[in-house]
Order: structure tokens, then sequence, then C-alpha cells
């Protein structure tokens, strides 16, 4: 991918070459990444009934090719759209503030088009001497989708900052390591792997807490004190301007999606089990899931702007939006989000 690496990404040695050489015009089709887990419900659920295409037609742009693309984490997520192979992507708050801020002074600055859903990252732990974060030691090993950068390594370490205070925001960040959600579930739930904990989202979670053993140490809105967005939908602000008929469709999906889930979650359940090949769950368990008072499918944001005051008080960011519409395209300013 532009021989970008992950971790320069994450180190902030990203000079952006790919992305601001990108040229955007009108596009005949547009490529959607997204990763693993009932957090991608929406675009699921747009893919299945060719939503995007639909409301894309409807706006005067008929015969979109729609391209849907499943990564592991944000690191390469993040890469794919800052090198132009991927016009979409779905990454957490603290992915989006750090495109948002190094894209700022090149041609092709980063916006999201909306939030995807509320929810929350639960911490599980298969340790039985481990009651709370605080009892994390070096022999524990904690999976998130990407060390440092992932919304679950920025929450751990807003949860450590909280515990043990802000100049110990990282003392929990030696024992993580970068797993795909699906690959930490196996871990979990293999005696032979020295995986302890691994903190994520539905219905990970679900699988790991129905298993002898393990327990819930934290939940992220625990820590933020209520609901926060967990996956947003971001692009570039050319392609919004090449093409604001697309990302209008973009955002009318989410919504029509959003609406299909809350009237329909047995019908979602279905879309998601086909396209995801989820094997370890039945329909009923799926909706129950996504009928959880915790999850929330809404294109509004939620304490987005919570997660970027911490990235700019830990140096993440040299600078930050004074509001978080500044981070997002026009389709979502008329939202009621924080």
């Amino acid at each position: 991918m532009s021989g970008i690496t992950r971790r320069q990404f994450a180190t902030g040695a990203l000079a952006l070459p790919a992305l601001a050489n990108t040229a955007t015009a009108q596009l005949s089709g547009v490529r959607l990444g997204k990763q693993y887990g009932l957090p991608f419900l929406p675009q699921m659920v747009m893919e299945d009934g060719k939503l995007i295409e639909k409301h894309a037609a409807r706006r005067g742009v008929p015969g979109l090719q729609v391209s849907w693309i499943t990564m592991s984490g944000p690191g390469a997520l993040n890469v794919a759209l800052l090198s132009g192979s991927i016009e979409f992507v779905n990454v957490a708050p603290p992915s989006l503030a750090t495109l948002w801020e190094k894209s700022a002074r090149t041609k092709s600055p980063v916006r999201a088009v909306c939030t995807v859903q509320s929810m929350p990252y639960v911490l599980v732990t298969r340790n039985p001497g481990v009651k709370t974060v605080a009892d994390y030691t070096e022999k524990d090993k904690l999976a998130v989708p990407t060390v440092k950068i992932s919304g679950q390594a920025m929450m751990l370490q807003m949860a450590a900052a909280k515990l043990w205070g802000f100049d110990q925001y990282e003392r929990l960040d030696p024992f993580t390591v970068s797993m795909a959600h699906p690959d930490a579930v196996a871990a979990m739930l293999s005696s032979k792997l020295e995986l302890t904990a691994h903190f994520c989202v539905a219905p990970f979670h679900y699988y790991e807490l129905a298993a002898p053993g393990m327990r819930a140490v934290l939940k992220s809105y625990d820590v933020l004190g209520g609901p926060h967005t967990n996956g947003i939908q971001v692009t570039t602000l050319p392609l919004y301007q090449d093409n604001p008929r697309i990302c209008e469709a973009v955002f009318a999906a989410h919504e029509e999606a959003n609406a299909f889930i809350k009237k329909n979650p047995a019908g979602a359940a279905r879309i998601y089990l086909g396209l995801s090949k989820d094997k370890r769950s039945t329909a009923d368990q799926i909706v129950a899931m996504i009928t959880d008072p915790d999850i929330d499918y809404t294109t509004t944001p939620a304490n987005v702007m919570a997660l970027v005051e911490f990235m700019l008080k830990t140096a993440r960011l040299k600078t930050a939006p004074s509001s978080w519409k500044e981070m997002f395209l026009p389709t979502a300013h008329g939202l009621p989000g924080t």
C-alpha cells in the first residue's frame, strides 16, 4: 500500500505523500473498508441491500459500482485511505482525529461523513487474579485491534490515567498486543496461548463471557461516563467536493440501514450471519446483541470530543478541532453531536 507501514502511521512518521498526490474526480465506483463484528452491521446491511447504489441512483448517479473490503484493524484502514486504494473507511474516533490533523495541509484533507454506531468496548480477562485493570502485570497480554492508536488502546490509557494519575496513562501499554478480534477470541478460548485479556466489541465479548472462567473487567462507557461513538465513516474532502451526491448517498444509506436494524433486528441478524460467516452464534443470539440497550446504530457523534481532548493532552495531536463539526462533512452538521 504505497510503501506506508502501520508503524509509520502510529508513530507519526508519515509524510502523506500518497494522500497529497491523490486526485479525485467524478467517480463511477467506490471502495469501502470495514472490519469485523457487529460494529460494522450497518455496512453489512448496506452491502446486502445495495443501499449506496440505490441512493446514488436517486441522486442522479446511476450504475455506481460499490466494492466492500474487510481488513483487520484501523492501521490497515488508515493506510488504505491515505494511499488512495479505498475511498471510504470505517475508523474509531482516535483514527479520525489523527487523520484529520495529519492531512490538514495536504491536497486531500480527511473528513467524516457520519458516525456508524455508539457501542462499548468490553475488556474481558481469563486470568483469575485480575479483578480490575489495576491487577494487570507483565505476565498478562491484552489484545487490542492496534496498539497505541485503536479506540480500545486509547480507552485503556484513559482508564490508566483515571486510576493512577494522568502521568501514568501509558502504564498498561507494554502489556498490549495487536490482534484482529476473531484471532483474539480464538486465543482467549484456547488454553495453549498466552493471551490473557481482550478489549473487544460485540459480538466477541459475548462469546468470551459465555466461556467458563471469563469475566468483564472494564466497560468503556464507565471510563467516559456515558456512551461514545465507536465507528465513523471517513473519506476525503476533495472526494466530497467532486462527488457530493455519492457522499450524500453514503449518508442516506447509513440512515436507512440504521432504521432497518432497529425495525427488523431479526432480518439484520440474518444478514450479519450470512456475510460474516459467524458460526458461533444463532440468529436469536445476534438479535439479543443488536437490541442490547448499550448499542445504538446512529449517525450522530457521541463523546467524540472527549477522546480528541485526551489525544491533545497526551501530545498525540498538536492541534485539535474546536468542535466535532470541523472533522465532519456538511452532511452531518445538522446532527446533535458531541
